[in-house]
């Protein structure tokens, strides 16, 4: 019944609402089958024989009192093992009624607990009374056969359907299934036991009851004193009720042919297959209000198509495992929406500690939206592309150095590097590094540049960043000799081709830079500023590759070709003169 591992406790409480919602009227109730009938040795009967087990004698006087109403069949839910006081009337009274079905049972040690042999013999028939209540003491199952023995209810029915005549329709009995120790159903509880007709023992035996109430009836005798041999059904949850109601139950069921039928175990699992990937794939396409909606509205359409297929079919579709499938389905793709928006804060956070205080928040947004193109496991991917390299450093740095405080030096400095920084920035370059005095910033990075037309404005914004510099330069230097400072003389150089960009350093601490001959040259040319000789205004020099991508738009001179250090091949040196006039 229950092989859904942990929903088991939920799947038995929806169990027991489907009962409760009868009883409060909310589903329809069949009620229990007219033609079972309970005769209980309850508490008046005790009392009045003063004794437990009742004589023997005193079953045949009950058979005797019946037997002129020409009940249909009657089972007997009390085991007659030993031999007692009034064995030989009783037996003969079973022989006489001829539709008497005994029950049997097992010990703890498997043993079979037959009825007397001279009981037997006489018997119509014989079932077991097998009974196992779930883990919360609900009894949900019964076993129609047990070690191949037909419950008391399945035999009083064999019994029932030997009677009837083969004109009429025959009760529809399930047949054992071989090599099955123990073939259990679902019990579909028909109502209270109280709503059951029962008679007192003593007042059937002694004649009290119409002989015409168990005309043609289904008769079950069983003890129904209060706290011996109870259960508890979905509708006696609190109030404890008697087994011999169990063997009604099923008869009941089997009479209407309402047993509850579960679904085929791979169907089920099918079908939380189902339901676990149709949620994840609904909450997937939903925003908050919509996933809000659907963690209510699913679990509550599923109950729906399980009450109506209980009711209308007697089918029992699980509801704890797939409304708990539906919302583990949705907190799992939620739980993921999680994870993955906390891996993209981290992507995001790692991305901008490499890339946020060296670039413009333009560029900084840019290169998170495009961040698949460079970014992969946690580092930049290194890639060989054609940039522009700056290098840049101030004139006389060490000497100045040596005549200011250092804190008066480290403000001087900062001043200097921020103002630099911005006029990169916002030409979209990139700054590399900081080298002391000297700036490293690069353009044309982190994205690979193929096209020639893009590769020249990275050149150009590189010399239009260094004409801003020069004019900030010129604005900073004004205020720092009002202030009595160190003014700033500043070389710089330039130089593109390709460089290898990623990310460089240990887990602990990465730094996004690029490296190549490229940037040997671009500091090479710098250090030549000291130099040169030549007209050179904005102390800037740029190597023949660069002069080729920006020749159009400014004024340059040569300043000759020079055999760097490093190099093999002589360098083309430009000097940049200003902006080319417009014609």
């Amino acid at each position: 019944m229950w092989q859904l591992g942990a929903w088991q406790p939920l799947e038995q409480l929806g169990y027991n609402a489907k009962f409760q919602m009868q009883e409060l009227g909310f589903m329809p109730s069949p009620g229990w089958n007219d033609k079972i009938v309970v005769i209980g040795i309850d508490n008046a009967s005790f009392d009045k024989y003063e004794r437990f087990p009742l004589s023997r004698d005193r079953y045949a006087q009950l058979l005797q009192v019946l037997e002129p109403s020409k009940p249909a069949v009657i089972g007997f839910d009390i085991l007659f093992v030993d031999k007692g006081q009034g064995d030989e009337e009783f037996a003969s009274a079973i022989s006489q009624t001829g539709n008497v079905v005994l029950s049997m049972a097992w010990d703890e040690r498997g043993q079979p607990l037959k009825p007397l042999p001279e009981f037997r013999k006489n018997a119509a028939g014989i079932g077991q009374i097998w009974h196992s209540p779930d883990p919360d003491g609900i009894s949900r199952r019964a076993a129609l056969y047990a070690k191949n023995k037909p419950a008391l209810g399945v035999a009083m029915l064999q019994v029932y359907n030997q009677q009837t005549p083969a004109s009429l329709s025959k009760i529809n009995l399930p047949q054992p299934i071989a090599g099955k120790k123990r073939q259990t159903v679902w019990l579909n509880w028909p109502g209270k036991a109280q709503s059951l007709t029962t008679y007192s023992f003593a007042d059937v035996a002694e004649g009290k009851v119409p002989s015409r109430a168990f005309t043609g009836k289904l008769v079950l005798v069983g003890v129904t004193a209060t706290a011996i041999d109870s259960i508890r059904s979905p509708f006696n949850q609190n109030s404890p009720t008697s087994g011999v109601y169990l063997h009604a139950a099923l008869i009941d069921n089997l009479l209407n042919s309402n047993l509850l039928k579960p679904l085929d175990e791979k169907l089920i699992l099918l079908l939380l297959l189902a339901v676990g990937l149709g949620t994840c794939y609904v909450w997937e396409h939903r925003g908050v209000v919509g996933r809000l909606t659907l963690i209510v509205g699913l679990p509550l359409a599923w109950l729906l198509i399980a009450c109506c297929a209980l009711s209308c079919f007697q089918i029992w579709m699980p509801a704890a495992a797939p409304v708990g499938t539906m919302l583990l389905a949705g907190f799992g793709v939620q739980l993921r929406d999680h994870w993955e928006k906390l891996q993209e804060r981290r992507e995001k956070q790692l991305l901008m500690s490499l890339f946020e205080q060296y670039v413009a928040p333009e560029m900084a947004s840019l290169i998170w939206q495009r961040k698949t193109e460079i970014f992969h496991n946690g580092h930049l991917l290194a890639q060989e592309q054609v940039a522009t390299v700056l290098f840049m450093d101030i004139r006389g740095f060490t000497s100045i150095s040596e005549k200011m405080p250092p804190g008066e030096l480290f403000t001087w400095l900062n001043e200097y590097l921020n103002a630099m920084t911005e006029c990169i920035m916002d030409r979209g370059g990139v700054v590399d590094k900081y080298i002391g005095d000297a700036i490293m910033a690069v353009f044309g990075v982190p994205f690979a540049h193929t096209e020639e037309e893009d590769i020249r404005q990275d050149a150009l914004n590189a010399i239009d960043a260094c004409m801003a510099m020069h004019k900030k330069l010129k604005q900073l230097n004004r205020r720092l000799r009002f202030e009595g400072k160190p003014q700033i003389k500043i070389g710089i150089g330039i130089h593109t081709g390709p460089v290898m960009a990623g990310s460089m350093g240990g887990s602990r601490r990465l730094n996004y830079s690029v490296v190549g001959d490229t940037v040997n040259v671009a500091s090479r040319l710098e250090s030549m500023n000291k130099t040169v000789t030549s007209e050179n205004p904005y102390n800037l020099l740029i190597s023949g590759k660069t002069y080729a991508y920006i020749r159009k738009h400014y004024r340059a001179q040569s300043v000759g070709a020079t055999q760097l250090r490093g190099r093999e091949k002589a360098t083309m040196i430009y000097s940049i003169l200003g902006k080319e006039r417009s014609k």
